[in-house]
């Protein structure tokens, strides 16, 4: 499919901007943002291996408040107190002295103009694909519709050591193996080792109802302990409060199966975060208007969250869409499955070559879907729309219409950290535009710093701070921030 182009646009003079609603205030629970750009979570893969805040973090939140966004939502922050790989940490009070000083650049290079949140999440154990003769020799558990199989095609004798067994697997073709393999097997094999919240034989996999909304609410209250404005409950994509929204959810104990057992534990979770932070602090939540994979959640299930969510207390809805990984692509040999390589993950982050109606604002009429349920209902709770939103046109018409309260741009925002500010002052001309070719996500699949590639080969302009040397990757390829803007 020829890649759709990106066209022209008229950019606001200073006064249109004035007037427009993208810049006019909003109330967002306990806050009023300036305006209604929103920067929402992106992973740059910039904390250290332990969790921590480090100086490239600072530097990435700090140049994305240069260009004084109404908010910023800080990344996939984890709410346990486990290793988690360069993803930053709120599940111990240690990690509150790095994410104070998180807050503090962030209010000093906005000029106190733009709010932070900061995401939080938990997340189910994946492992990375193992070659077929480990898993099979080390981790896969011996059952006896293994040994029946092997005995009557004559591989193994009746009474066949374990070891006998694993060696006579290993010895099958590919297709005979998938047919001796449980599914579950075959996938562990295939694609790694996931667990999904229906895993009630593993203890703590059953016992997230009773766990989780703690851990949610001790996260959000260090979040108000560090000084953000508010909490972003993350219930999307492939992660554990997304995986109990799904119809994919067929939990017996009262957390799963029927939309209203489904949301539940969400509900919880939310309750429990606003006893620990109190009415006079924002919280509210991102979820799915569709997963976007075969037997997944629609925009039924959305609307019906939607209501309940709002009906709950939530100060703002941000939705998304995909981002599975049910429909992911086979990873590599020690490489994790990356639930944004098949088509829900493409739906999440649309680029130049999807299908029609093409990429920009795709995702626009299931938050207006979401919105009207909302409002219907009589709540006024502020959604958050996004999607392939890359000009004021865009943005001014969605809110215009109705399709949502604040807009949302990740990718936009990445090529050009300061675009909302040069709209603002009638200086859109000088916008960087995405290319929508998902070059960050590529970067982001392999657990590389982020970085834009319409910047970090651009060594000739010097860094924000005006030093000649600039930062780099940690391979020395791509600069890690883009160029400053005079």
């Amino acid at each position: 499919m020829p890649p759709y182009e990106i066209e022209p646009t008229r950019w606001p003079t200073a006064e249109e901007a004035a007037r427009s609603r993208l810049f006019s205030p909003i109330r967002v629970g306990a806050f009023e943002a300036e305006s209604r750009t929103w920067v929402p979570a992106m992973v740059p893969w910039r904390a250290t291996e332990g969790g921590y805040v480090t100086p490239e973090v600072l530097d990435w939140y700090g140049r994305f408040a240069d260009g004084r966004p109404g908010v910023i939502v800080v990344e996939a922050t984890g709410i346990r107190d486990i290793p988690s790989g360069p993803l930053l940490r709120i599940g111990h009070d240690r990690f509150l002295p790095g994410l104070r000083q998180l807050v503090d650049v962030v209010r000093a290079r906005s000029d106190g103009r733009t709010r932070l949140l900061v995401q939080i999440i938990d997340f189910l154990t994946i492992r990375r694909r193992p070659p077929r003769e480990k898993y099979l020799r080390r981790f896969l558990a011996v059952t006896e519709d293994h040994r029946r199989v092997l005995v009557d095609s004559g591989r193994v004798d009746d009474g066949a050591t374990e070891d006998a067994v694993k060696e006579a697997l290993c010895t099958l073709a590919e297709e005979e193996l998938r047919s001796v393999l449980a599914p579950r097997e075959w996938e562990d094999l295939r694609m790694g080792y996931r667990e999904r919240v229906g895993d009630m034989h593993i203890p703590r996999v059953a016992e997230l109802p009773r766990v989780l909304p703690g851990l949610f609410a001790d996260a959000a209250a260090r979040a108000r302990a560090a000084g953000f404005d508010g909490v972003e409950l993350h219930f999307a994509h492939a992660y554990t409060m997304a995986s109990f929204l799904s119809r994919k959810n067929e939990r017996t104990d009262g957390y799963g199966g029927d939309p209203a057992g489904r949301v539940r534990l969400p509900l919880e979770v939310y309750g429990h975060v606003r006893e620990a932070v109190g009415d006079a602090y924002t919280v509210g939540c991102r979820f799915l208007t569709d997963e976007s994979i075969e037997g997944g959640s629609g925009i039924d299930d959305a609307v019906y969250y939607g209501e309940r969510f709002a009906r709950a207390g939530m100060d703002f809805l941000s939705l998304s869409r995909g981002g599975k990984f049910d429909d992911a692509k086979e990873p590599k040999i020690g490489e994790a499955a990356y639930p944004y390589t098949g088509p829900s993950g493409h739906e999440c982050m649309p680029t130049v070559r999807i299908d029609a109606p093409g990429p920009f604002g795709r995702n626009l009429p299931l938050v207006a879907a979401v919105r009207a349920r909302v409002r219907e209902a009589g709540l006024s709770t502020p959604v958050v729309g996004a999607g392939g939103i890359n000009t004021f046109e865009i943005a001014e018409a969605a809110l215009a219409r109705g399709d949502c309260d604040i807009v949302a741009a990740a990718r936009q925002s990445l090529a050009d950290p300061d675009w909302f500010r040069k709209v603002e002052l009638g200086r859109g001309e000088e916008v960087r535009r995405c290319l929508y070719t998902n070059y960050c996500e590529g970067l982001d699949q392999r657990h590389k710093q982020v970085t834009c590639q319409l910047w970090d080969r651009d060594f000739d302009e010097p860094d924000p701070d005006g030093a000649t040397d600039l930062r780099r990757s940690s391979d020395g390829k791509r600069r890690l921030l883009p160029p400053a803007w005079t």
